[in-house]
């Protein structure tokens, strides 16, 4: 697959600064993560966001560079990545955050537990921009 003209990663990074707005407006996700308490690192492969994540919302969220945070986790992908998997229906291999992984698309590092344990508000969370990326990437 060849980059998409139209995913830059400026378009990317204000994809993912529209993230925490996204999940106020999903009850049912902020729900579903309720027991959900971490810090972790999620975005571009260059530029990610540092989120604060306290009962499954997002209480902060900061662009990289922030020198000396810590992080639980990590999630980052290449713009490719976020580009193909926010689409509205994406293709076998770009739909799946650990698909991504397989491909060699996306890197998951650290203390994997509270990723793994909470994998599907991490899913949801980061494919609540495919409704809306088509008016930033575009």
């Amino acid at each position: 697959m060849t980059r998409s003209p139209d995913a830059t990663d400026a378009a990317i990074i204000t994809a993912f600064a529209g993230i925490p707005a996204l999940l106020d407006l999903a009850p049912a996700l902020i729900a579903r993560g309720r027991l959900l308490d971490c810090d972790c690192r999620l975005g571009p492969m260059d530029h990610p966001f540092y989120a604060a994540i306290r009962a499954g919302r997002i209480v902060e969220f900061a662009p990289a560079p922030i020198l000396m945070r810590s992080w639980r986790f990590s999630y980052r992908a290449t713009t490719l990545a976020w580009a193909s998997h926010w689409q509205a229906e994406p293709k076998p291999g770009w739909h799946d955050l650990l698909a991504l992984t397989k491909r060699g698309e996306a890197v998951l590092e650290g203390d994997l537990h509270p990723f793994m344990t909470h994998l599907q508000y991490f899913k949801d969370l980061l494919a609540l921009p495919r409704a809306h990326v088509q008016a930033v990437v575009s």
